[in-house]
């Protein structure tokens, strides 16, 4: 085995990040100390109501996963890869396109309008369940579809009915899956701020993260933002080490064998309306948006420059965030100390964007540079924020290739750019590639960010569309999201090749 190396660029990732995140929340922290009042009627009212929606969708999103998950894995059918890729864009839509397509479908003048109240709990449940019951499906199907087929063959020839297989085989993985996927989602709907500050409706239904926002756009009060931002930062860092208590419940079993039996071929009345009601859940707001966004008018004068504007930030902000996550998964590959450069990326989800942002935003009004520096702010923050997901991407495949090709390097005295040049980036590209994609797609529908430092001169498309929403032009928002959607969609299509 080659001996462990220390790569320097790595503690200097990690330094950065370090640095970033303390400029974050230290001022947070100094200016939250004097004024935290725990038992404060409204904090307890936005801690209890952020509990409640992320707990209802947590549950919601997992039981409408679970049948979904069962009815993929037991049968194959025409179509089934569609559905498959179905599920996969809500997890890589811009948030505040996808709202806008629920809107179009669940809301007063939608298709289905009049069955719901959309602005308040029901619209945040909705939109919850819609980006993270296809994300639930998808990770319980790799959790079931990783059985070894000798375990099927076993359930097969013991004449096991439908409830005995779910008893003996299917149950067990899904609850095996069912801790680390509900800490996720939870997470994702605790640090929840585009569904919430666009359906929220109000301030019976607003969460830490809006609340944030809300006292410092409106009231202009950063320390009653920074008491918010320490109770948001408290809870985010108990529920990431509840997410850790669980990192290998969703491994996938060892099998001798690659195909894997199915034990019904026809796809039965249950299993068929469980999967059409969930893929016309999913598919009917992209559509809506679809039909909306090609008769939409086109007159705001602000749109080309928010496409710009969108464009130069995503790509700025991506390849900051694919530098320091090459570092970082370069770090936690090769160094002894792994766990502690992982934290380089983790950190940037203990510490969510609303409590980096308000840090940020007290130190640039305090130094007077506000106005100044709110593009830089929104291409770091944008960057923290898509970390995580390139260091996702490219942490497996630097493993496996310096399984394959350290001792080849040093057998051949292959090092630094040479090997950089010669082995890494030719076997690397896809997997970069797939990376540069993810950090696209998260800034370019980033809302957080942009609503903070954003201005009449500093205009994205998540904020056009949002602004365009609050107006009631709706309109011209479908048209707005129409081309989010095609920026985002075009992006997905080239990682979706790329990782082929």
């Amino acid at each position: 085995m080659a001996q462990r190396h220390e790569p320097v660029t790595a503690w200097v990732a990690v330094a950065s990040v370090i640095i970033a995140l303390a400029a974050g929340f230290l001022p947070v922290a100094l200016a939250a100390a004097p004024t935290v009042a725990l038992f404060d009627a409204y904090l307890m009212r936005v801690v209890w109501f952020t509990l409640l929606q992320a707990g209802l969708s947590t549950l919601l999103s997992i039981a409408f996963a679970i049948p979904v998950a069962l009815s993929l894995s037991r049968h194959h059918f025409r179509g089934k890869a569609i559905i498959s890729w179905l599920f996969g864009l809500p997890l890589a839509l811009p948030a505040i396109v996808a709202i806008l397509g629920i809107v179009d479908v669940f809301g007063k003048t939608g298709w289905l309008g009049g069955w719901f109240n959309l602005y308040g709990l029901t619209g945040i449940l909705i939109a919850h369940v819609f980006f993270n019951m296809p994300m639930a499906a998808r990770f319980l199907l790799q959790r079931l579809e990783s059985t070894p087929a000798e375990t099927q063959r076993l359930g097969q020839s013991l004449g096991f009915d439908k409830r005995a297989r779910f008893r003996f085989i299917e149950r067990p993985l899904v609850t095996s899956a069912l801790p680390a996927i509900a800490s996720l989602i939870f997470l994702l709907c605790t640090a929840s701020f585009a569904v919430v500050l666009t359906l929220g409706g109000g301030p019976q239904a607003t969460t830490l993260e809006v609340a944030i926002y809300q006292s410092l756009r409106f009231d202009y009060d950063p320390a009653r933002a920074a008491s918010f931002a320490i109770v948001q930062f408290a809870l985010c860092t108990v529920l990431v080490w509840a997410a850790t208590r669980y990192p290998n419940s969703l491994d996938v079993w060892p099998r001798l064998r690659n195909k894997r039996p199915t034990f019904q071929g026809l796809l039965s009345f249950q299993a068929t309306a469980t999967l059409a009601a969930a893929a016309c859940f999913v598919a009917l707001p992209i559509v809506t948006l679809l039909i909306a966004g090609l008769h939409a008018t086109w007159t705001s004068t602000l749109l080309v420059p928010a496409i710009i504007t969108s464009v130069a930030i995503a790509c700025t902000s991506a390849l900051i965030a694919l530098v320091l996550a090459w570092a970082l998964a370069q770090g936690v590959v090769h160094s002894r100390f792994p766990r502690l450069l992982g934290l380089g990326a983790l950190a940037t989800l203990i510490i969510p964007p609303a409590v980096l942002a308000t840090g940020w935003f007290i130190l640039s009004v305090k130094a007077g540079v506000q106005s100044h520096i709110g593009p830089a702010l929104v291409v770091a923050l944008n960057a923290l924020m898509a970390l995580p997901f390139a260091v996702s991407a490219l942490a497996p495949a630097i493993k496996e290739n310096g399984a394959q090709n350290d001792r080849l390097c040093a057998s051949l005295g292959l090092k630094g750019w040479q090997r950089f040049h010669l082995i890494d980036l030719p076997a690397l590209a896809r997997p970069t590639s797939l990376a540069l994609a993810l950090c696209l797609i998260v800034s370019l529908g980033d809302l957080t960010a942009i609503t903070l430092f954003g201005s009449n001169e500093l205009v994205t498309l998540p904020s056009l569309i949002h602004s365009q929403m609050g107006a009631y032009r709706l309109n011209e928002a479908a048209g707005t999201a129409l081309v989010l959607l095609l920026l985002a969609g075009g992006l997905i299509f080239v990682a979706e090749r790329r990782a082929q």
